[in-house]
């Protein structure tokens, strides 16, 4: 997909960071934006601001994954793009501090929230979304994943273990997916300047001497990933680097 004119377009966590930079940057470029967040205030403000529509959609319902799909198709006919953007971390559920983790410490409900955001909000979104996609002829469906999902991040290992989940999901659907004209790619950023940490990460981040990339960055990997037409591909994200596709190392066969 190289011209995103009229082409209607689906973001979630779309009311602020990443999600809302690509809102603007598919926006740009004359895609119909439709704002999907839990944030309904902040959601509102973005989509105005794109002179897209907003719905409410918590990720990890899929009931109303089913309902915000429907009355997107309903509206506009079809849907072309998907960018599966909704995520959260344990902070601060596990741990007395940023970036402490203690996973003996961390509820049960922080435990689903995370899953079902990240995880569900990515298995549901794919389910609810590839038929609308296939009757359209085809189209592109990007999840943020992280460098977490291809590395180990010790700060917050359940929040890495979804990454990699979604990183593991988008290499093995692709292939079936591409045979009904879809590709299903994901974007891996470093650290991004969102709120995603909570406020103690301000302190952490300096601590650490993270670089901090703009979630506008990320954006321009998001549109990167839909036109350049591949699938099952993994950007890697860094701060003031061009995106970097991820080519992990080929397993030994089995008796070697």
């Amino acid at each position: 997909m190289a011209d995103f004119d009229q082409k209607t377009c689906l973001v979630t966590g779309g009311a602020s960071g990443i999600g809302s930079a690509t809102c603007e940057a598919l926006a740009a470029r004359g895609a119909r934006v439709v704002v999907t967040d839990v944030d309904e205030a902040a959601g509102r403000g973005v989509a105005d601001a794109v002179r897209g529509e907003f719905t409410h959609l918590d990720v990890s319902d899929r009931d109303a994954w089913t309902r915000v799909v429907s009355e997107v198709v309903e509206a506009h006919g079809g849907l072309d793009l998907v960018h599966l953007n909704a995520g959260v971390t344990t902070y601060p559920a596990a741990g007395g501090g940023f970036p402490a983790f203690d996973i003996a410490a961390m509820p049960t409900d922080a435990y689903r929230r995370v899953t079902g955001a990240n995880i569900d909000g990515v298995v549901f979104g794919v389910g609810a979304t590839v038929r609308a996609l296939e009757n359209r002829g085809g189209g592109a469906i990007v999840v943020t994943a992280s460098v977490a999902g291809l590395a180990t991040w010790e700060v917050d290992p359940v929040y890495t273990m979804t990454k990699h989940a979604v990183v593991g999901l988008v290499r093995g659907l692709a292939p079936p997916l591409a045979e009904r004209g879809i590709t299903l790619n994901a974007i891996c950023p470093a650290a991004v300047d969102t709120k995603i940490f909570g406020p103690e990460a301000e302190e952490f981040v300096r601590e650490a001497d993270l670089r901090l990339m703009p979630p506008a960055q990320v954006a321009d990997a998001v549109i990167e990933a839909v036109t350049g037409g591949e699938t099952g591909q993994c950007w890697v994200c860094y701060d003031g680097r061009d995106p970097i596709l991820y080519v992990p190392a080929p397993l030994p066969r089995l008796g070697d």
